[in-house]
């Protein structure tokens, strides 16, 4: 049973040797625009504490599509670009992460305190975030600028990152920790929110980055049928992403500590969470009275009467009910796509790009 973790583990020490060499790059870029050293120091703290602790999916899931897409084993050279363009969306990670903990004023963030409270951080944090950003073009112009598809990689990252922030900005404005209105939530809101503030960068943008490394072009004909690629890829990445934050929602309310690494507090966070917006879509008078009094409070007893409702409507079943439905029409819409010949790498898109999501997430219980 131990051999699959090592073999995951080896992945992730392979991948995690190339953030050490494009970390000690973009220090040494520092150093060369005359930066003093203290601030070459304060960079270089930066990197280390914000862009490499995560789970590293997101990243990693670049360097397997493009395998599995290539049908073969990587060359050194392109294991090092797959695994560059992985580490390019963990820096939009970061990105995101530093400026979303200070404006949601969180306290930890991967079991160590959040950025922006480290001494002598505070508000500097934001410029940070922003470097963080920056770091991404400095890495895509220097190793891709004579590719062909380094337009592509260029307009990935823009518009994966504007799409992100139009879901923050509306998820910042439906549910502040401060101000309780469950009219503003809805089941169509909250599709919104996940789609465009955790789809498109974790599962859509790794595909996407993978598939113009290796050459998949905007359509082609196989087996008599033409095929859009991106488009198909991005009509199976969005509800995958969906069923993924979903599933985070779910697990929040009734996966425990142990299972999941943390304590549930969206009721107490008023978050837009599937759970929610599925109670307030079947409750009754008595029990949209008890949602709209407790929900969103910072108070234990109102915490356990939300979740007294969540009990009496059947949530965990509706639940259930609706990961075997995601998971049916997924499939069904990965079954879809023409399927090449084994062991060509020809530029086509291949259904085990997304079964390999889709297997990962799955009934998960963390």
């Amino acid at each position: 049973m131990s051999a699959p973790v090592d073999v995951k583990q080896q992945k992730r020490a392979k991948f995690q040797q190339v953030f050490n060499t494009i970390r000690d790059e973009l220090v040494e870029h520092m150093k060369s625009e005359n930066m003093a050293q203290d601030a070459v120091d304060w960079y270089k703290r930066n990197l280390d504490y914000n862009v490499p602790g995560g789970k590293l999916n997101r990243g990693m899931s670049v360097v397997d599509s493009v395998e599995i897409l290539r049908g073969r084993s990587l060359s050194d050279d392109e294991y090092f670009k797959a695994a560059l363009l992985g580490w390019c969306i963990e820096f939009l990670q970061a990105f995101f992460l530093v400026s979303d903990d200070i404006m949601d004023a969180s306290i930890t963030r991967r079991s160590q305190p959040c950025y922006y409270r480290l001494d002598g951080v505070g508000n500097i944090a934001i410029n940070d975030s922003f470097m963080l950003e920056g770091a991404i073009y400095h890495l895509l112009q220097k190793y891709f600028r004579s590719e062909p598809y380094y337009v592509h990689l260029l307009e990935s990252f823009h518009e994966t990152t504007y799409r992100t922030e139009m879901g923050q900005l509306v998820d910042l404005i439906t549910a502040p920790e401060d101000h309780v209105d469950l009219t503003k939530f809805s089941i169509k809101k909250h599709a919104f929110i996940v789609q465009y503030k955790t789809a498109y960068y974790s599962f859509y943008l790794s595909v996407a980055l993978a598939m113009r490394m290796c050459g998949v072009p905007e359509s082609y004909t196989l087996n008599g049928r033409t095929v859009e690629p991106y488009k198909a890829a991005l009509s199976i990445l969005l509800p995958l992403g969906e069923y993924f934050q979903t599933q985070d929602d779910f697990l929040d309310y009734h996966g425990t500590p142990e299972q999941i690494g943390k304590i549930g507090t969206d009721i107490v966070d008023n978050k837009c969470s599937w759970c929610i917006n599925i109670a307030l879509s079947v409750a009754n008078t008595d029990q949209r009275k008890i949602l709209d009094e407790c929900y969103g409070r910072k108070d234990a007893e109102k915490e356990a009467k939300v979740k007294a409702v969540y009990e009496e409507i059947g949530l965990p079943a509706r639940y259930f009910a609706y990961e075997e439905e995601a998971y049916q029409r997924i499939t069904t819409l990965i079954n879809d796509i023409p399927e090449p010949e084994p062991g060509t790498d020809n530029g086509y898109l291949r259904r085990e790009v997304f079964t390999s999501f889709l297997n990962k997430i799955y009934k998960r219980t963390k």
